[in-house]
């Protein structure tokens, strides 16, 4: 009689298979968790912990509304994307998952060949004994570095070089993942820098395993051009290399977070495992003075004043003149930050602000130094006369010559015709009556030959010789030659009289606030000091009056909107530029600085206008660059377009003409 269903020999083999399985298992365990513990903990350590930084988000930069007072538009922000990466080690090569592959490819818009090349490598060889040296990508420019990227080629086989650079790559594996053959198995490898959200949600619906993706910030510009040279940009690394994006980076950049954890197997979050998890803090955002209307105005003149004239370089610049703040700023040629790496080498000049960094000869709008320095010094009044048709003159008991006039007058000229005229000997002759050291002091006083405090752009300090030096030429500086000033300097000049005789420092930044909403800092108007009295400052807007009438040099200037006739002040420049260390007829630096209203009442709004063309000669009427026709015209055109923008008043009927005498009554320091 049977004792059971198996034989006694059956179950000895079953036992002794079981036996076998389970000893050949706790042998495998005892490998790798006693013998070869050190050799495998390591890989297997970096392979669950999991390290995910959280990107900050970068602050916005904002215009400004003056009209309302608010903030305005957005300049430049981040757009959130997705970075999508690949672990060709965790992909499951089955024919259910590779049938999936021809879909990603169409998301991503990548080739399908190119896609399965990347998912099939799966090891890196060692680098060769002797590699060749990685060309650099870096050009240099001005003290700024520009970093190209340059896309690299797919693998072509199951096996791909080693990379010089592992971090160019994201292979960050230890050495103990290379095989007997030296192979390193890949774990991270791109398929594209940036994708939208939308795109990598349909991608997460494909539920292919081994992908990663990383959520990235990309700067844009919503303008494009607008504003560039004061916005600067920011490379994509997140880093800023110009501009506003320089300056204010403490404030825009935020701070990355980060979470510590584990994953299983297929790369997933073990949530359970979190071990520290670090919150991100987005960067402020920053407001500009620029208003985007005043902005988009000057960029399309300058636009016109490019295509009509085709100078070298071209500048505007406008302020409200009595607190510092600028309103627009722009130059010409202009470049997109949006595509800042797309500049050809030789043409990355037209990156920098001109209007900070590049020096001139201000020529016949430096005028204004010496008539305001001989008003406030009561050297002069409305009794004061001057020979214009002089050559020499007798000066601290030298004979010296007189710069030469472009007009011949039949009387002695008086101080506003000295101005309106533009005579080079009638503001040499008042610079000599204020003498040399403190005319020397006015021209300090009035900006130049210092850095005036813009906070971006490279500002440059310009050059004034002083006094006791060989290089002063008191018959030469007060017509603007033998002294260099940026425009932002000559801008502020002119603001200086426009202000009421103080001199303020230019200012781009409005606000910062926080992420939330908060404020965080406010600018107010910071004085430099004051260059000459309210009193000399009234008395030389009303001067300067006359450069814009029927009588000036510049009618051209003139503003008239509705039948109104505004109140222009302002100065024409035309100054010959230096060709192999000679002045040149043919080769000027064309001007107009100026203001309006010139007389505002208090509260109304008043604005400040610099036009400075450089080397339109080629293109101008008889061939010569003149302030007049190249340069006033263009403050005449922006100062119409501002009237309603920033809602400038017509001017009423003065209650009482201020004579002279009674203008300059108690001028002096």
């Amino acid at each position: 009689m049977s004792k059971g269903f198996a034989s006694s020999y059956r179950i000895v083999l079953l036992a002794g298979a079981l036996f076998a399985c389970f000893g050949g298992l706790a042998t495998r365990l005892v490998c790798l968790h006693v013998v070869d513990r050190d050799t495998w903990l390591p890989r297997i350590e970096k392979t669950r912990q999991q390290f995910t930084e959280k990107k900050a988000r970068r602050g916005d930069i904002y215009s400004w509304d003056t009209f309302n007072k608010t903030r305005g538009v957005v300049l430049a922000t981040s757009r959130p994307m997705i970075a999508l990466r690949v672990d060709p080690q965790a992909l499951v090569e089955t024919p259910k998952e590779m049938r999936k592959w021809p879909q990603l490819a169409e998301l991503i818009g990548m080739p399908e060949p190119e896609l399965r090349k990347i998912f099939t490598t799966k090891f890196r060889m060692p680098a060769p004994t002797n590699p060749a040296p990685a060309a650099s990508s870096a050009t240099e420019h001005a003290g700024l570095v520009f970093n190209f990227e340059f896309a690299k080629p797919a693998a072509a086989a199951e096996t791909a070089p080693a990379s010089t650079d592992a971090e160019d790559d994201g292979d960050t594996e230890l050495a103990a993942d290379a095989d007997a053959q030296g192979r390193r198995a890949i774990h991270y490898a791109k398929l594209r820098e940036e994708i939208p959200e939308s795109v990598f949600e349909q991608i997460g619906q494909l539920n292919l395993t081994g992908l990663i993706g990383e959520r990235v910030y990309r700067r844009a510009y919503p303008n494009n051009q607008l504003a560039a040279h004061l916005l600067g940009y920011v490379n994509r690394e997140e880093r800023p290399l110009a501009g506003v994006e320089f300056y204010t980076d403490f404030y825009l950049r935020g701070q990355n977070g980060w979470q510590e954890g584990e994953r299983d197997g297929r790369g997933r979050p073990l949530a359970q495992f979190n071990t520290r998890d670090v919150p991100k803090a987005d960067g402020y955002s920053v407001t500009l003075s620029i208003d985007a209307k005043v902005q988009d105005i000057i960029e399309q003149e300058l636009d016109f004043i490019g295509k009509k004239f085709q100078p070298q370089k071209a500048t505007i610049v406008v302020s409200d003149p009595r607190t510092g703040f600028i309103l627009g700023m722009a130059n010409y040629p202009t470049f997109n930050p949006n595509e800042y790496n797309l500049v050809p080498k030789d043409e990355q000049a037209r990156m920098k602000n001109v209007a900070v960094t590049d020096e001139y000869e201000p020529g016949s709008v430096f005028k204004i130094v010496a008539a305001s320095a001989a008003i406030e010094e009561g050297v002069v009044d409305d009794r004061s006369r001057f020979d214009c048709m002089l050559e020499k003159i007798d000066y601290k008991g030298r004979t010296r010559k007189l710069p030469r006039d472009d007009h011949r007058y039949d009387h002695d000229l008086s101080v506003a015709e000295i101005i309106s005229h533009s005579s080079n000997r009638g503001a040499a002759q008042l610079a000599m009556r204020v003498g040399d050291e403190k005319y020397y002091r006015y021209v300090r006083a009035f900006g130049f030959g210092g850095k005036l405090g813009f906070p971006i752009g490279g500002e440059v300090t310009g050059t004034v010789h002083k006094f006791d030096s060989r290089d002063w030429d008191i018959t030469r500086v007060p017509m603007g030659q033998a002294v260099t000033a940026t425009v932002l300097q000559m801008h502020q000049a002119m603001s200086t009289i426009a202000s009421g005789g103080i001199l303020y420092r230019p200012q781009i930044i409005r606000e910062i606030d926080a992420a939330s909403g908060e404020h965080v800092y406010h600018y107010e108007k910071v004085e430099l000091g004051r260059a000459i009295s309210a009193r000399t400052a009234q008395t030389m807007a009303q001067l300067l009056m006359g450069v814009a009438s029927s009588e000036g040099t510049a009618p051209e200037a003139a503003i008239r909107l509705g039948g109104v006739d505004y109140e222009v002040a302002g100065k024409t420049g035309t100054a010959q530029k230096y060709i192999d260390g000679k002045p040149s007829d043919k080769h000027h630096v064309a001007s107009f600085v100026g203001f309006f209203p010139a007389l505002p009442r208090p509260g109304e709004q008043q604005v400040a206008i610099s036009v400075i063309v450089d080397d339109a000669d080629a293109h101008a009427p008889n061939g010569v660059a003149y302030g007049k026709t190249v340069a006033a015209p263009s403050f005449r055109h922006i100062g119409e377009q501002l009237i309603p923008i920033l809602d400038i008043k017509a001017p009423g009927q003065p209650t009482r003409a201020l004579t002279f005498a009674a203008a300059t009554e108690g001028g002096r320091r």
